[in-house]
């Protein structure tokens, strides 16, 4: 016969470790996260091959985040203003962006940055561009995002933007008005980083929506 050495008991709000030895046996609260992480220290775990220009790798309750750093550079952009005509054309320069790119080839969520970033209390900030969520989530409409996190930068800016939905604070010099800072900053080389509007720390954009 094989003896019972060990059992939990999980309640609503409290986990109980039963330890029985050949002529006792004690009980003691513990913790439910002492014992996930002594279960997780008994586990390999592989991220496998990251893209080049991955920042972070987290693993959340819904599924594995990759932060991708997109370094400021210009950018060709197509804005469909009125439908059924042509999109109106811009080449814009973009600060540094942070994809964080969740499972299944969902739209991913999107932040700027002055600098690439170094830790996660590193300041996010909103991205200056249409089809964006307040919270960061790109609007994907008809694009189909990969599921290759290396390839979520490029893909976002193929998709067409449309001047619909909230895109208020995402300028300091046009805080009501993107369409008017993207005429601005059409044809220029540098983004004016001190116009950025700050949003989170990079810790929380990688749980964001979680």
């Amino acid at each position: 016969m094989d003896p019972l050495l060990l059992r939990l008991d999980f309640h609503r709000e409290s986990v109980i470790l039963h330890e029985f030895a050949e002529a006792t046996a004690t009980s003691r609260l513990v913790s439910a996260i002492d014992i996930a992480h002594a279960l997780a220290s008994e586990l390999d775990l592989d991220t496998g091959l990251l893209p080049v220009d991955a920042l972070w790798y987290v693993k959340t309750a819904g599924g594995p985040r990759v932060a991708i750093w997109a370094p400021p550079r210009s950018r060709s952009v197509k804005l469909d203003e009125r439908y059924g005509e042509a999109p109106r054309r811009f080449r814009l320069p973009m600060p540094g962006l942070v994809f964080i790119c969740v499972p299944g080839a969902q739209a991913p969520y999107v932040f700027a940055a002055k600098a690439r970033p170094r830790s996660a209390d590193d300041e996010l900030y909103h991205t200056p561009s249409f089809n964006v969520f307040r919270n960061g989530r790109v609007c994907p409409g008809t694009h189909a995002f990969p599921r290759d996190p290396g390839r979520i930068p490029d893909e976002f800016f193929r998709s067409h933007f449309s001047p619909t939905g909230d895109t208020r604070g995402r300028s300091r010099r046009h805080p009501d008005d993107l369409l008017a800072h993207w005429t601005e900053l059409h044809g220029q080389t540098d983004y004016p980083l001190d116009d950025l509007v700050p949003a989170l720390r990079l810790g929380d954009a990688l749980r964001v929506g979680v």
